[in-house]
């Protein structure tokens, strides 16, 4: 999609790729939550703040909720940014995370 320059379905890609990685780290650990911004939310405090998982990751994941927020729910011109190095962190991210839950 990325390629063909379908940046609202290559965010909406991203995004959930990303959330179902950090759903499988959190079950992992016996955390849900029912709402995306919850997930979010025990992302940060149990991985990012104490240092389990970079700084970076958890910007990285509330700009590709942003932007799949933007593409879904927004208006349909609306600019999303979205660059190979992004694609390059979707993937640092879900291998980070995969290695987290396979250890």
């Amino acid at each position: 999609m990325f390629d063909s320059n379908h940046l609202h379905g290559t965010a909406n890609r991203l995004y959930y790729a990303c959330f179902y990685a950090v759903c499988a780290l959190l079950a992992k650990f016996e955390m849900s939550s029912s709402k995306h911004s919850g997930v979010m939310s025990l992302f940060n405090q149990h991985f990012v703040k104490p240092n389990k998982m970079p700084v970076s990751f958890g910007k990285f994941y509330s700009k590709v909720y942003n932007n799949r927020t933007e593409g879904d729910y927004g208006d349909i011109l609306s600019e999303i940014e979205i660059t190979q190095e992004d694609l390059a962190m979707a993937r640092d991210f879900i291998e980070c995370i995969s290695s987290f839950v396979k250890a």
